[in-house]
């Protein structure tokens, strides 16, 4: 092989840009049967039902608010003389 050609390693680099990406979303969800794209809308919809329900919890929310959650400011004024 000579240096100059590129190496035919069966990837299809076209699908490698956002663009590309996105062209073989589409084509994989046109080829879906119709009972498997309603079932996935469905579980979509559960999904997002679900997480408009439930309060945002956990380190990162705690975190980019900036404030020390009350056990930990507690902890820290009893540590304090």
């Amino acid at each position: 092989m000579p240096a100059n050609e590129p190496p035919d390693d069966g990837i299809d680099w076209s699908l490698t840009t956002w663009d590309g990406a996105r062209r073989e979303q589409l084509r994989r969800w046109a080829a879906l049967p119709l009972e498997r794209i309603i079932m996935a809308l469905e579980e979509m919809q559960e999904l997002s039902e679900l997480l408009a329900r439930t309060p945002e919890t956990g380190r990162h929310s705690e975190a980019s608010s900036g404030e020390v959650p009350a056990s930990e400011a507690d902890a820290a004024r009893r540590e304090d003389p």
